[in-house]
């Protein structure tokens, strides 16, 4: 049987348009497709596969955000002999059903292959993201690898959280399967023949001190090896007693921090703390956050009724009360159910 590539690149998750299409986050996942790029080049790779959430916002993709997404489509295509791209769920319009999707457009570039049904190729299965009774589909499957963007139970979707199990699919249906590699949680992990090979760059404070991202290179055959891009933005959380003692090993370049103030500090020494390190260590945020006192008092009137709502029904309400003849409330609330 003809291996269906020799060596792969392989990366998810990158979410074009992350934080309200920010133009920073957008330049970040540029970034990091041409660093992907010209180490695939210096590891070999002749092939590139896509595990999924290319774009971050189901319903609507800014147009700048477009304009970057397209630029780095583009760069995959004409620095690979294939791309074989699985659409995730937020690159999907509808959650339930992959009718459409939000790469369709990129079928006119010749080498990107997109993967948005099942699809077997000799001893390699594409999957989808999964709708309706597919996962009933996964144990039917045999092969040496596996790619899709699964949401299996017991793996952690961050740092401290792990995926419920609803019932339906599990880890033991994939038995038939050598190695299978997924993206859709952003951690990289691994249980069984089971690797979530990790999202392409940290994102947010919930991968805070997790620095496994960025690439995995599959040679066929041989053993996974992960590679992390080096101007990679990270998250930490810092104590200022901890970061004051040990500010050089402490702090980066493109770094966000958050700082817990475990010292008495004055304001002016505050401001002075927050300029200096964002200067002098080309930080991109820092934030100090007061502790809260021990035994402080936090009690409060609680005399009458209290009525919890839900956040649907505080949605609703609030989308229910619009008054403006720019904007339909029934419309609104249409558009807040189908989400």
């Amino acid at each position: 049987m003809t291996n269906l590539f020799r060596k792969a690149a392989v990366c998810t998750d990158i979410h074009f348009g992350l934080k309200s299409n920010s133009t920073q986050h957008n330049e970040d996942c540029l970034n990091f497709i041409k660093w992907f790029t010209a180490k695939a080049k210096e590891e070999g790779c002749e092939t590139c596969i896509f595990l999924g959430d290319w774009h971050n916002n189901r319903a609507s993709i800014n147009i700048v955000t477009l304009n970057y997404s397209l630029r780095a489509l583009e760069h995959l295509n004409n620095n690979f002999d294939t791309v074989f791209f699985i659409p995730g769920n937020h690159d999907l319009y509808y959650r339930d059903k992959r009718d459409v999707q939000s790469v369709e457009w990129a079928r006119h570039l010749p080498n990107v292959q997109i993967c948005n049904d099942w699809r077997q190729e000799g001893d390699v299965i594409f999957a989808p993201w999964m709708v309706g009774e597919d996962y009933k589909r996964v144990p039917k499957y045999s092969g040496k690898y596996m790619f899709g963007h699964f949401e299996l139970p017991n793996f952690f979707m961050n740092a401290m959280v792990q995926m419920p199990d609803h019932g339906e699919i599990k880890a033991e249906a994939f038995g038939g399967i050598e190695n299978v590699f997924t993206g859709h949680f952003h951690k990289r992990q691994v249980q069984r023949n089971i690797n979530y090979i990790g999202n392409c760059f940290p994102h947010n404070y919930a991968d805070a001190a997790d620095d496994q991202r960025g690439m995995m290179v599959l040679e066929w055959g041989k053993d996974p090896e992960f590679f992390s891009w080096d101007d990679q933005p990270k998250y930490r959380v810092y104590q200022l007693s901890d970061l004051l003692q040990h500010t050089e090993a402490r702090l980066q370049p493109n770094m966000h921090v958050r700082v817990d103030l475990d010292v008495e500090i004055s304001y002016e020494e505050a401001t002075f703390i927050k300029e200096t390190f964002a200067t002098t260590y080309k930080l991109r945020e820092i934030t100090l956050i007061p502790q809260k006192h021990i035994g402080e008092d936090i009690s409060f009137d609680t005399q009458g009724n209290i009525k919890f709502e839900s956040v649907d029904t505080i949605v609703t309400n609030q989308l229910s009360s619009i008054n403006s003849d720019q904007y339909s409330p029934t419309m609104l609330l249409d558009i807040y159910r189908n989400l």
